[in-house]
């Protein structure tokens, strides 16, 4: 398994987990919950977004690895 392709793999994960977490934001009845949970998918967005920056970088640098 190459590291792009454990990236990748991390990032979906990631995109799995924000998906559930906007699903319990959705549920809360308390702000602070909700606030809470939100201020997480921000910072979860910001991370899965260094991570595809970063997907990009390893497919340029290894070409035969785009799309796997």
């Amino acid at each position: 398994m190459t590291v792009g392709s454990q990236v990748k793999g991390t990032v979906a994960s990631l995109k799995g987990v924000k998906a559930t977490l906007e699903t319990f934001a959705s549920l809360q009845t308390y702000s602070d919950n909700q606030d809470l949970l939100n201020n997480t998918c921000e910072t979860l967005n910001s991370v899965i977004g260094s991570l595809e920056r970063r997907v990009a970088e390893l497919e340029m640098q290894e070409p035969q690895y785009k799309g796997l």
